[in-house]
């Protein structure tokens, strides 16, 4: 039997974090074929979804996809995201979350808790220094 992939768990847990400080969970996904989401909210081959207890009915999040209903312009639709398309989840307030190994950024920006690029700083050059802070 083949040990079976940590993504989920670890959606999850985010999930579970995201709910006990009060932040709303989204989450980040490149639309595939077995992809099922409203694709005229599709930019880029991908979505953003707020799975927020508020905002979805009927999640459930297993080993091999994410189910829930959701509203889109008012209209009711049934969502069907595979484990293997969800590029990361995180809370909409702090940005804070997971991407996935092996996968792209958000379409809304990096997952950091600035909410800004990490910088591309050149690798220190030189004999290291310490300081003192107070």
């Amino acid at each position: 039997m083949s040990e079976p992939s940590t993504k989920p768990y670890l959606i999850r847990a985010i999930f579970d974090w995201c709910a006990d400080a009060g932040y709303t969970p989204y989450l980040a996904v490149k639309v595939d074929e077995y992809t099922q989401v409203p694709m005229a909210f599709v930019k880029d081959g991908k979505i953003v979804l707020n799975i927020g207890m508020d905002a979805v009915r009927n999640l459930q999040m297993g080993n091999e996809d994410i189910t829930c209903g959701g509203r889109f312009g008012g209209v009711a639709h049934q969502l069907i995201v595979p484990m293997s398309a969800v590029i990361g989840i995180f809370a909409k307030e702090t940005g804070q979350g997971l991407v996935f190994q092996g996968q792209e950024s958000t379409p809304t920006g990096p997952v950091t808790g600035t909410g800004e690029p990490p910088p591309d700083e050149p690798p220190p050059q030189g004999k290291p220094t310490l300081r003192v802070v107070k």
